[in-house]
């Protein structure tokens, strides 16, 4: 079947061990089914109770010739059979009350009241040329009564609750056994059909709704309640065909399944080799009732023994109302037909090679599945995507299925080494929770090593070194190395194991060779100060700045003299490491500040300048020597300053640079009026000179000490600005003298204004003042005495009597303590003010 085919609905078994015995023997000619047992009845007029198995619990010898139907009450503790003979037979199963009734004609059909195991409802029909209801009345007889007659043989019904639906040659009728009304009368569509070839198959789907299939016609009758208005003579229930539809084979059975329908048809073809038609096999359909039409679901064809032989009436489907439990019936078999589960569903899927979706699905009904385990599907999965050649897929699905199981792990790790797919199955192995055997991931590196190295690098970076042996490892790059010694990823690689191994020297040296990025990482982490003494020159190569900051950073492990010494033959490097040592510390290496001059002046000459300005301990004769030979002017010019020739570094300025600008730019550092001098001589006879200064030299020196030693006749560029230049600044300067002239005088009078009203204050004086000299209180305890107090305006009080005498002529008294303080000439009047 093609892989498009749709999963089945339902699944098939025969009915089994006892039920294969009396079909040997005997053929089944009707069966009911209870939620208990199963009720079985044969051609040979045997009645058998069956479990749901198939096995046998108790026969009845009921009549020598074929029996028709059976029926049972809800309870299944009372059973009605009838036979070909005429015979009616009700007792109870577990009780010794029965009935015996023969007609002179076959009974088709007999149905037992749902509750016939109630005292009040026991009551059964028979369907033969008349419907007959039998009640048992007074003194435990039983009364018949008919029902109906007159229109052919009854053959099939179907008792439910309080209605009794009944089919003969001419339709399909119900009974109300409440008001023994009849309610409907449903007449069947195709008349020239045998009703005795092709019976009527009736269903309760409810306690309401009627399922009616004969030939090839279905219809679903639903009972209603009739208006009260609409009554009169009508009965007070009606029918009403709710769906109605055409199959396309001949209805042998139905039954319902939710809102779904199952139908099971008797099916004819035309025979290819004879082309004679033929009975073919028969039909189970699930069908979704349309109004007018139906959709079908599923539609599987039966193989049950004999099926060329039968006809549609041999066929019946009964249901277990409590399960989703279906019985095909015919004279050689009995098959059951069940809802397919979620085991079925993966079966299939399984089936199908579907078994991402059949993972799925385990997984999500893990809890309900009995016949599968996740574990099995997901191995079944491996092994499917192992043979479709999607290795990679494959080895990503063992890190689900296999979880933490080790064995199994082992076991598909060795399966991909015999096709030769170990790389694919690497990146998942587990590294942790759980962890397998080391020869495991030894093998891997082994298989790595050989054809892939960068696959290799990658391996040892990402796994632990705890997970194989590493000096078996190692010894195997080892012996690569020797075929090729210069290859950078093997010696990466094996760095990183030495590293792995606490053999941090070997791997520094590989590194160094490599000028790895990870170099300083290496030496931070582990400490490996003590054997990069004798690579700084390597460790500088490789990358200077942070070779720097890292021997700066660890001054205490590897000294400042120890790095001079190993880049002295290395002086471009030496001065990038003195150089960052003096930004950091000017003192620090001070005693290398004399060879610094040479390396500033070799190497940096931009930062020569400021390093002779920072530097204290830099030997200035050296420096202007070295600065004089190499013709640095600018830093000889700082120099001859700072040693205080400035006159010197003026001219070098004037004659060297001829630059006016910085000329008097260094006169204004100096602030030397002799200095201010040798540049106007040496400017007087140099016109842009004159002008520079003109421009620049009206606030330091008068500019008349300038504008009178200028030649007459002299053309001077832009004279008539500056000029007009220097007047401006001197009314700036004037303006700015006036403002603050006003300033000052506004201050003074806004003082004197503020110490005007400080000096007319009140002073209290009170029992808790004391006087500052002899500490006791300022005011007499008798108030009737004088006394005289002196109150200053620093608010300190003394008694007259306690004031020293002045022996000056002038009156003016001052506070010993005020004047004690500041001890100067008129400090006590100052602090008064205040």
């Amino acid at each position: 079947e093609d892989e498009s085919e749709e999963e089945p609905k339902l699944k098939y078994e025969r009915l089994s061990n006892g039920v294969t015995e009396i079909l040997q023997k005997d053929a089944a000619s009707c069966m009911t089914v209870h939620e208990k047992f199963l009720a079985l009845g044969t051609h040979y007029g045997k009645v058998y109770l069956l479990d749901v198995q198939g096995n046998i619990t108790q026969k009845f010898d009921v009549s020598p010739v074929k029996i028709n139907q059976i029926s049972l009450d809800e309870s299944g503790e009372h059973m009605g059979v009838c036979s070909e003979d005429g015979k009616v037979q009700v007792f109870g199963l577990y009780s010794a009350e029965e009935f015996h009734e023969t007609f002179d004609c076959p009974i088709k059909i007999v149905a037992v009241h749902p509750q016939f195991v109630r005292s009040h409802f026991k009551q059964f029909v028979t369907g033969g040329k008349k419907l007959l209801l039998y009640e048992r009345g007074w003194m435990n007889r039983w009364k018949p009564s008919v029902l109906h007659e007159g229109e052919g043989n009854i053959r099939n019904v179907k008792w439910r609750g309080h209605l009794i639906a009944w089919a003969n040659n001419m339709g399909v009728k119900i009974l109300d056994m409440i008001s023994k009304q009849r309610i409907t009368n449903v007449p069947r569509d195709d008349i020239s059909l045998r009703p005795d070839m092709y019976p009527c198959s009736l269903c309760w789907k409810d306690n309401l709704t009627l399922i009616i299939g004969w030939g090839n016609s279905v219809k679903i009758c639903s009972v209603k309640e009739r208006h009260a208005s609409e009554m009169r003579d009508l009965p007070n229930r009606y029918v009403e065909i709710v769906f109605q539809f055409d199959t396309e084979f001949y209805i042998s059975g139905l039954a319902p399944l939710c809102d779904q329908l199952v139908i099971l048809s008797y099916v004819k073809e035309i025979s290819e080799k004879t082309e004679v038609e033929c009975c073919a096999r028969p039909r189970l359909d699930i069908v979704q009732p349309l109004p007018e039409s139906c959709e079908e679901i599923s539609s599987d064809a039966l193989t049950v023994r004999g099926f060329q032989e039968n006809e549609c009436r041999d066929y019946h489907l009964e249901y277990s109302e409590g399960e989703s439990l279906f019985y095909i019936i015919s004279p050689r078999d009995v098959v059951v037909a069940k809802e397919r589960d979620q085991d079925d569903h993966i079966d299939w899927l399984l089936e199908k090679k579907k078994y991402e979706e059949a993972l799925m699905a385990a997984e999500i009904s893990q809890k309900t599945i009995k016949k599968h385990k996740i574990l099995d599907i997901g191995l079944a999965y491996i092994n499917h995507l192992v043979e479709k050649g999607e290795y990679d897929l494959a080895a990503r699905k063992c890190q689900k299925i296999l979880g933490k199981n080790t064995e199994l792990w082992e076991f598909e790790v060795y399966k991909f080494k015999e096709i030769g797919q170990l790389k694919a199955i690497s990146r998942y192995l587990p590294r942790r929770d759980p962890v397998l055997k080391p020869l495991i991931y030894e093998m891997v590196l082994h298989e790595f090593l050989e054809s892939d190295y960068e696959g290799f690098a990658t391996l040892i970076k990402e796994w632990p070194g705890d997970l194989y042996n590493n000096t078996i490892i190692v010894q195997a790059v080892v012996d690569h190395l020797k075929k090729d010694p210069q290859n950078r990823t093997l010696l990466q690689t094996l760095a990183e194991l030495y590293t792995y191994d606490q053999r941090y020297g070997k791997a520094l040296e590989i590194y160094l060779t490599l000028r790895h990025k990870d170099v300083f990482q290496l030496i931070h982490k582990h400490n490996l100060f003590s054997s990069i003494r004798d690579k700084i020159v390597l460790l500088m190569d490789f990358d200077s700045e942070k070779a720097v900051d890292m021997l700066l950073d660890n001054e205490d492990k590897i000294s400042i003299d120890r790095v001079v010494e190993e880049l002295e033959n290395r002086p471009e490097l030496q001065h990038v490491y003195l150089h960052k040592l003096f930004k950091r510390d000017h003192h620090k290496g001070q005693r290398y500040h004399e060879k610094q001059i040479s390396l500033y002046a070799e190497y940096d000459r931009p930062n020569l300048l400021p390093f002779l300005r920072d530097s204290t301990h830099c030997p200035l004769e050296k420096a202007l020597e070295i600065c004089q030979q190499r013709n640095f002017v600018e830093e000889t010019v700082y120099l001859l300053s700072r040693m205080g020739n400035s006159r010197s570094a003026l001219k070098m300025i004037m004659e060297e640079l001829q630059d006016v600008d910085k000329a008097i730019e260094f006169a204004k550092e100096q602030d030397d009026g002799e200095l201010w001098e040798d540049l106007i001589l040496y400017s007087i006879d140099k016109p842009p000179f004159i002008t520079g200064l003109l421009n620049n030299i009206g606030t330091h020196v008068d500019p008349i000490l300038l504008i009178h030693r200028i030649k007459e006749g002299m053309e001077i560029p832009n004279l008539r600005d500056s000029l007009v230049k220097i007047l401006q600044d001197y009314n700036l300067q004037i303006l700015l003298r006036e403002g603050c002239k006003k300033i000052l005088v506004a201050d003074s009078l806004s003082l004197l204004k503020k110490m005007h009203r400080t000096q007319m204050k009140g002073v209290l004086v009170d029992e808790e003042n004391i006087c500052e000299s002899c500490l006791s209180p300022i005011l007499p305890s008798d108030a009737s005495k004088s006394f005289n107090v002196v109150v200053f305006h620093c608010r300190h009080m003394f008694h007259k009597e306690c004031l020293p005498v002045s022996n000056t002529v002038s009156p003016v008294q001052f506070c010993n303590i005020c004047s004690a303080k500041h001890r100067g000439p008129g400090s006590a009047i100052l602090e008064m003010k205040k």
